[in-house]
């Protein structure tokens, strides 16, 4: 069972990010951060997120990224469910422009990918990243995904101030933000 909901997650993931179209609104594309890889790669906890499907039974989630020698980055997303089943996805991500680290495609390796590849890439923004590679927003082009994301599960009431404000001035709708369950805010 686990390993069946393994694999929907995967493809959900996929599938949503692989095929999400712009937003007809034609507001600027928001802005994005270069990226230092090597500072990027660790671990990254989601503080909150935009609602989509295939999060929908997430209550904690997490990313780790971890450079590959060819450039890449290996990824793997967990998802803490409801019922207290975790998933995880793995998947590559590369630069969509070489040289410029801010904006990557991702792909999630499952049978999906390797049926349609060219359909199953998500585009992976960096919006915002603090200094010490503390915090950081990562959002798509249309504003319809966006992630709030820390180095630890919580975060001061400031920090996150600052990220909403951030991500609202980017134009996403942060009214709809999902915010992780059981963590508190830090001191």
């Amino acid at each position: 069972m686990a390993m069946r909901k393994a694999l929907m997650f995967s493809c959900m993931t996929l599938a949503l990010m692989g095929c999400v179209g712009s937003n007809d609104d034609h507001q600027a594309a928001p802005s994005t951060m270069q990226v230092d890889l090597q500072r990027y790669q660790g671990t990254w906890y989601e503080l909150a997120r935009l609602p989509m499907f295939f999060q929908r039974n997430c209550v904690q989630s997490e990313a780790h990224y971890a450079l590959r020698e060819d450039g890449r980055i290996d990824v793997t997303n967990r998802c803490k469910e409801k019922d207290g089943e975790v998933n995880e996805a793995h998947g590559i991500a590369e630069a969509q422009v070489p040289g410029k680290t801010d904006k990557l495609w991702v792909r999630f390796d499952n049978w999906f990918s390797r049926l349609a590849p060219g359909l199953t890439k998500g585009e992976y923004w960096v919006l915002y990243h603090d200094k010490d590679y503390r915090v950081a927003l990562v959002g798509h082009p249309n504003r319809e995904y966006l992630w709030l994301l820390s180095r630890t599960p919580a975060i001061t009431d400031q920090t996150r101030d600052e990220l909403v404000a951030i991500a609202r001035k980017q134009g996403y709708d942060t009214s709809k933000l999902i915010w992780r369950q059981g963590t508190p805010t830090a001191p």
